[in-house]
């Protein structure tokens, strides 16, 4: 069976909590990534992708370089294990619908790693094709603000 470590992305690029919305969309178009690790010290506290920065900051009308990392990342961060099996791995993120997992030291507990569903597809393609299926399942557009504004 393989293992995350066997498929994973060792050379992770993280961010500090304190840093700028805009330095952390400026290290997403440079490493063209979609999501970045964020990191208080070694400690692993939430990750920031490029759907946060949009639909928390920019659509809020927040400015990007004065809103903090911190105030609009994701803090409900799955992670895995090295040792585990990419199967177990690809099942939990179809469960949850995520495409790219941090890989944290079951010791350390420090960020070794982040696994994607590319790097699964790369190097092991049993499973992705119904995890793929999962995790693109359409969910449905709230609309309980539309309409309800008044026009004047």
């Amino acid at each position: 069976m393989q293992t995350i470590q066997d498929v994973m992305t060792r050379d992770v690029q993280s961010i500090s909590p304190q840093e700028t919305v805009q330095r952390a969309a400026q290290m997403m178009d440079e490493l063209n990534v979609g999501s970045i690790p964020v990191l208080d010290g070694q400690k692993l506290v939430g990750m920031i992708t490029d759907r946060d920065i949009t639909v928390r900051s920019t659509a809020a009308g927040q400015a990007p370089s004065q809103t903090r990392v911190g105030d609009v990342m994701s803090t409900d961060v799955r992670t895995c294990a090295p040792n585990q099996t990419v199967d177990e791995v690809l099942g939990q993120m179809g469960d949850v619908q995520i495409r790219r997992v941090p890989v944290v030291d079951e010791q350390s507990h420090e960020v070794i790693g982040i696994v994607s569903l590319g790097d699964m597809a790369a190097k092991h393609s049993a499973g992705i094709d119904h995890t793929l299926e999962e995790i693109s399942t359409p969910a449905e557009p709230d609309r309980s603000t539309v309409g309800s504004q008044t026009r004047h």
